[in-house]
């Protein structure tokens, strides 16, 4: 059996926010219901998080054109407040799960983010865009 390379897309973000601030934002529900998703227009419709190595999360989010969207995956890593790893899946997808590491550090004006998705023999999905818009709405609600 011959296995597909895996890819991945790595983002470096930067948040004005303080690192608990932002921690929290990955991990309390009612907090992840307010920027998950890439559609700047879409909104979650549900967000369940159980934080800890093992523990499993399903959030759903309805896009602007009215499709509804679930994430899943499982914590393989929580470290907190400094890194979260995850599977990662769509419910409406047969894809095999990929993985996602979180790396937070405070800095002077704020907390630097490192993300890595690693996708095993890619995606038709534009990741890297979509992981960015996410990440601009996530700073959105960091600055309320």
């Amino acid at each position: 059996m011959v296995e597909e390379p895996a890819s991945s897309i790595t983002v470096y973000h930067h948040f004005d926010a303080a690192q608990s601030a932002v921690w929290r934002a990955w991990t309390d529900p009612a907090i992840v219901g307010r920027w998950w998703g890439s559609d700047p227009d879409g909104v979650v419709t549900s967000a369940a998080l159980d934080v800890r190595p093992g523990g499993r999360f399903a959030i759903s989010f309805q896009d602007s054109s009215g499709d509804v969207h679930t994430s899943t995956g499982e914590y393989l890593r929580v470290e907190e407040p400094t890194e979260l790893e995850f599977t990662w899946s769509w419910l409406s997808e047969t894809n095999p799960p990929s993985r996602v590491s979180v790396v937070f550090a405070t800095d002077d004006t704020g907390t630097r983010m490192r993300f890595v998705h690693e996708l095993r023999g890619g995606s038709d999905h534009d990741y890297a865009d979509g992981w960015r818009r996410t990440f601009a709405k996530l700073d959105r609600v960091l600055a309320e």
